[in-house]
């Protein structure tokens, strides 16, 4: 009689693995999907970007310009007297001599104003010089005057002294001495009328004169400005130099106070350059500078700052404290360094274009094995035309992404990839 065998039922079937296994893939599903990194992220191309390392170093706290060199004085020209060119003698670029004729311009309306100013200064001599006449001729008629009155009351002085001899004897009659008295008493008064009448016309006269004076001597000074002004119709060179521009063709037309050139005095140059506004409060007269020029290294100081800003940015101008370059030449580009302070030991990131898109908020930082990159906040302090001076977020060592971020948007991670081509 056989022997009945146990038959062990299979605990692991081929359905049951089949759950299990699905089941896994869930769970781990819903836990990745709770504890995973789920940030944004976007596969990159090494080879297509540009890897710089953070480090420790000498921050050289300076500004990269870029400058013209132009001539040490310049000396514009200006109208000062408006009207038409009427002749040009000398062209633009050519070499000049204090003194020397550049143009000269016509102006009927000075020259009519002129006319005016004569005819009026003619009509006033001849008011002075009538009135002079006049008071002349109204004195020597006053003076006869006075003589024929002295000459009435010596004589009728004598008549009343003899009416009184005759008066005393009772040789005339009280009314022929009354009359004789009164007739003395009468010629003295008119004379004491005459003589103040005299002095008050005298004193009007001499006040009318002065007046006249003054106000002809008026005319002469206002006429000499306006001869003045027809001598400044010619334009001539105020300093020895280079007309190095004239605005000006024969028939045109200029008002007072328009730009006609300009004279470059040339013993000297300077180089001009323009400084974005972020930096005017930093800038001060005495920064030194310098750059390289034909394989020599040259001092540069600020000599002169235009506070004015104009589009985002102020002039300065840099002058060679121990001497220019021989093969310097106006107009030629200058680029210099201009130092802002002092060196220091600071955390040190290379420029690049990333700046452009972060303002220097933040960056993509390499994990350490080089297959990501983590966007991560910095503050950024200083700069000069290689580093930015590292205040916060990134230390020695740490690599970061320095080249463009435009075509990141706002993806927190960057998966690096090597060329699949090699």
């Amino acid at each position: 009689m056989g022997m009945d065998r146990k038959i062990e039922k299979k605990r692991w079937t081929l359905r049951r693995l089949i759950y299990l296994v699905v089941g896994t893939i869930v769970v781990g599903l819903i836990v990745y999907q709770l504890f995973g990194d789920n940030s944004p992220k976007l596969n990159v191309e090494m080879d297509r970007l540009t890897i710089g390392t953070v480090k420790q170093g000498e921050f050289q706290d300076f500004l990269p310009l870029t400058g013209s060199v132009v001539p040490i004085r310049t000396v514009y020209l200006d109208a000062v007297e408006g009207g038409q060119v009427d002749t040009i003698y000398l062209e633009a670029g050519s070499m000049v001599a204090q003194g020397d004729t550049i143009l000269r311009l016509s102006n009927t309306n000075l020259l009519l104003d002129i006319m005016y100013r004569e005819a009026e200064l003619f009509q006033q001599s001849n008011n002075l010089r009538n009135t002079r006449l006049a008071m002349e001729q109204n004195r020597l008629a006053l003076e006869t005057q006075i003589l024929e009155l002295d000459h009435a009351i010596e004589n009728q002085a004598r008549n009343y002294e003899t009416a009184n001899k005759l008066k005393e004897k009772d040789l005339i009659a009280q009314q022929t001495w009354e009359e004789a008295r009164d007739t003395h008493n009468y010629l003295k008064r008119k004379r004491d009328l005459t003589m103040k009448s005299f002095h008050a016309d005298s004193l009007f006269r001499a006040t009318q004169i002065q007046q006249l004076e003054e106000g002809l001597e008026r005319m002469r000074g206002n006429l000499g400005i306006v001869k003045q002004n027809l001598d400044r119709l010619v334009l001539r060179a105020p300093v020895s130099g280079q007309l190095t521009s004239l605005n000006a063709e024969v028939g045109e037309s200029k008002v007072r106070g328009e730009r006609l050139g300009q004279v470059d005095i040339l013993d000297g140059f300077k180089i001009r350059a323009q400084v974005d506004e972020y930096y005017i409060t930093r800038i001060s007269t005495g920064l030194r500078g310098q750059f390289d020029l034909s394989g020599q290294s040259y001092a540069l100081s600020l000599d002169k700052i235009y506070p004015e800003v104009v589009n985002g940015q102020f002039a300065i101008e840099m002058a060679f404290p121990t001497g220019e370059p021989v093969d310097i030449r106006r107009g030629q580009t200058i680029r210099f360094n201009l130092e802002m302070g002092e060196s220091s030991e600071q955390i040190l990131l290379a420029r690049g274009s990333h700046y452009q898109t972060t303002g220097g908020r933040w960056i993509y930082r390499l994990s350490d094995n080089e297959k990501e990159a983590m966007r991560v906040p910095i503050r950024l302090g200083r700069q000069n035309r290689d580093y930015f001076e590292v205040l916060e977020g990134l230390a020695p060592g740490d690599r970061v992404i320095t080249s463009g971020y435009d075509n990141f948007g706002d993806i927190e991670r960057l998966v690096l990839q090597q060329d699949r081509r090699k």
